[in-house]
């Protein structure tokens, strides 16, 4: 399941929430108690290898097009 960061409007405090993507609109309390909390944008971080290297053609990015290479 995702989880969702919120922010507490009341003491600031920021917390993650686990929950089915159903429900991501949802309201979410903060553990503090206080009711006005506000989702935060958050971005998906991808995981994998820092040296594999892209495959095709050479065309981007240091593939030499773009004057870098």
């Amino acid at each position: 399941m995702p989880t969702y960061e919120f922010r507490c409007r009341a003491c600031g405090s920021t917390f993650d929430v686990v929950r089915p993507m159903a429900d991501s609109g949802a309201a979410a309390p903060c553990p503090a108690g206080h009711d006005d909390t506000v989702k935060l944008l958050t971005t998906v971080g991808l995981a994998g290898r820092a040296d594999a290297a892209p495959s095709g053609g050479g065309t981007g990015c240091c593939g030499g097009a773009c004057g870098c290479g």
